[in-house]
């Protein structure tokens, strides 16, 4: 098999593919049959997960989805930023630093890789460039008006918008704000599903009995809980909260839980997971700069190509530990295949960490040789007060608020 080359991908970029797609098959961590956990969605239907007949070869499957395109892209998103930290991929990633905000700092630096809306997110709406608001900012200007017509200025500052893409509904234009489709899709889905249960009690150590008095939210809430009625926040009648719905001492976590069976979410065994992930060359084709010629405009294409060829490289070694108890094993190592627009068989291509990220390079350095060029210098925007306030605001009533127990 022969490994993707600078001069492969650009030939595929220019018109020799209309995609490039990697299905990677996985087994759970205790091997074939092992039970494995799946997102839970509805909450009154026969059980909580999102299973559906789909035609897998000449076969028709029970599959049940494991990982949504959604979260797929966080998790890509996730491994570029992997990449881009250890200094091995270099492209733009803006960011909104909170490190030296007091009170806040926990939040570090909020990357265009991690906010849901990515560059066009409210955090950084309500953010300052250079002690502008960012969208009155040259840079901000400029990506506000970006287009699918025109992506110069996206390319420039935020590439993976591209590859992911990116609805610009919270700017000054709403929902008529510009969107870019995302040509990068993947998902996990899992085979020949068998819906399960699971079991689950809890022994109290002190044997607490489940009427042994009644609990009440405290007025304090550092304190948490209290049996006693005149320590007890009030409701607006004036009468004692108590703890949870009734007070019982397993609403604080205290007695014992008799022994139940879950039959909504208990897990599902499977045959095998299936990742497919596909990066629509034809979606990147449809991308244009203004000005720029077809050779750049190939150029810029393949360079975010590129980075979605690393996304698939660098997730694959974060491991597929998509949540508790759902822990797949690859049964192979990555690979490409170039689907072709007649139909042919798809070509296979290696793909690596290393070869990978000197695909990323080659790529960029051929965009800026054309005049499309990835912004060298750190984006680094500062939470405006107005959203250090809120933020402020809103950790003040979680503080006050009691935490429900499960």
């Amino acid at each position: 098999m022969a490994e993707i080359t600078i001069d492969l991908l650009r030939n595929a970029v220019s018109g020799g593919a209309v995609a490039l797609r990697s299905i990677m098959r996985l087994q759970p961590v205790d091997g074939p049959g092992g039970k494995v956990f799946p997102p839970t969605y509805a909450v009154t239907a026969e059980h909580k997960y999102a299973v559906e007949e789909r035609r897998v070869g000449d076969r028709v499957a029970t599959t049940v989805l494991l990982d949504s395109v959604a979260s797929q892209a966080n998790r890509a998103e996730l491994a570029l930023k992997e990449g881009w930290e250890e200094g091995e991929l270099s492209f733009p990633v803006p960011y909104v630093d909170f490190t030296d905000e007091v009170g806040v700092d926990d939040l570090g630096k909020i990357t265009v890789l991690d906010a849901p809306h990515r560059f066009a997110d409210a955090i950084f709406r309500d953010s300052l460039l250079d002690g502008t608001l960012f969208r009155l900012s040259d840079m901000g200007r400029a990506i506000t008006d970006a287009r699918p017509g025109n992506a110069t200025a996206m390319f420039r500052y935020a590439p993976t918008a591209l590859l992911f893409g990116q609805w610009d509904s919270t700017g000054p234009k709403g929902g008529l704000g510009s969107k870019f489709q995302r040509a990068y899709v993947s998902e996990i889905v899992g085979l020949d599903a068998q819906i399960g249960r699971k079991v689950g009690s809890r022994i109290d150590p002190l044997q607490i009995e489940r009427d042994a008095a009644v609990a009440y939210e405290h007025s304090d809430p550092a304190q948490g809980w209290t049996l006693d009625r005149a320590d007890a926040a009030l409701e607006k009648g004036g009468k004692p909260k108590t703890a949870g719905s009734d007070g019982r001492p397993s609403e604080i976590n205290h007695g014992n839980i008799a022994p139940s069976i879950d039959s909504q979410s208990g897990g599902v065994t499977i045959s095998e997971a299936r990742q497919t992930t596909v990066i629509s060359l034809a979606a990147l084709r449809r991308l244009r700069f203004a000005g720029a010629s077809r050779e750049a405009e190939v150029a810029a294409r393949t360079a975010i190509a590129a980075l979605g060829v690393a996304a698939i490289a660098y997730g694959y070694e974060m491991d597929h530990d998509l949540r508790s108890r759902c822990l797949l094993v690859p049964e192979h190592t990555p690979a490409l295949e170039l689907v072709r627009r007649d139909g042919s068989t798809p070509e296979p291509v290696e793909v690596d960490r290393e070869s990978a990220a000197r695909l990323l390079s080659q790529a960029s350095e051929r965009a800026a040789r054309a005049g499309i060029v990835w912004e060298d210098d750190t984006i680094s925007l500062t939470p405006a007060p107005k959203l250090l306030e809120l933020l402020r605001r809103s950790r003040e009533v979680s503080a006050r608020e009691p935490v429900e127990s499960d």
